[in-house]
């Protein structure tokens, strides 16, 4: 379970996040949406330790992102933005370099990853170096780094971006199998078809504030709109 309570964070006079509360459940799939400059991002890199919240906090499990911080580590996998992959190591190596630092055996290790590459069918690319990967390769290989030491908590910054078609939708199955097994899925979108076909629970930030909490029902119920886009306009405030 991931959970934040009166996160806040500045930048010198900008003020990025404005006492932010919510959590996401596990076994259910929680989208994080917000106009550009909401605040989602920076909500994301505080619940991933990358950045100290000025006030509040949150808590990923029982440990506390504020004092916990390798516990914390333990307990989730990130998925961010930028995959940040070393292209001059094999997808293999890149999963293996993750594994080490989370402390997983050598054979321990080598039969994770290749349960990861059938899994994630990387086994036409596993030992192939990255450079020259197409985006929805880099994206498997990013997930695979991000659950090889198999946490239960997964935060994923909008991780279907320049994916096609059949990269997206492959990635949703595999979202939807870590729901299944009980994990807990935050991620942040900006693809309505993407969280109409993926998430249980929304939660919409605009202007560094909390607009809604709740399922998809009770969004569209709540902003009175029909439509999931309109809807989520309305209740991010867009355009105030």
């Amino acid at each position: 379970m991931i959970r934040a309570e009166g996160l806040m964070k500045s930048f010198g006079e900008v003020r990025a996040v404005r006492e932010v509360s919510f959590a996401a459940a596990d076994g259910r799939v929680t989208a994080l949406l917000g106009p550009n400059g909401a605040g989602k991002s920076t909500c994301l890199r505080i619940l991933s330790t990358i950045l100290q919240p000025d006030a509040g906090s949150a808590w990923i499990d029982e440990h506390g992102v504020n004092d916990d911080r390798h516990a914390v580590l333990r307990a989730i996998g990130v998925l961010p933005h930028a995959t940040g992959l070393y292209t001059r190591l094999t997808a293999r190596e890149n999963i293996a370099y993750f594994g080490q630092l989370h402390g997983i055996g050598r054979s321990a290790l080598a039969e994770r990853i290749d349960s990861l590459a059938d899994e994630l069918e990387m086994g036409g690319f596993i030992d192939r170096k990255v450079e020259g990967f197409s985006q929805g390769q880099r994206i498997k290989v990013a997930l695979a780094r991000a659950v090889v030491h198999n946490p239960q908590n997964l935060i994923l910054d909008e991780p279907t971006n320049g994916l096609d078609v059949m990269a997206t939708r492959a990635l949703r199955e595999i979202i939807l199998n870590l729901k299944r097994q009980g994990r807990c899925v935050l991620f942040s979108s900006h693809i309505m078809q993407e969280v109409a076909n993926l998430c249980d629970d929304v939660v919409i930030i605009g202007g560094g504030e909390v607009r809604f909490q709740g399922t998809l029902d009770a969004l569209v119920r709540e902003s009175g709109e029909n439509d999931l886009e309109d809807a989520f306009i309305r209740m991010a405030g867009v355009g105030e």
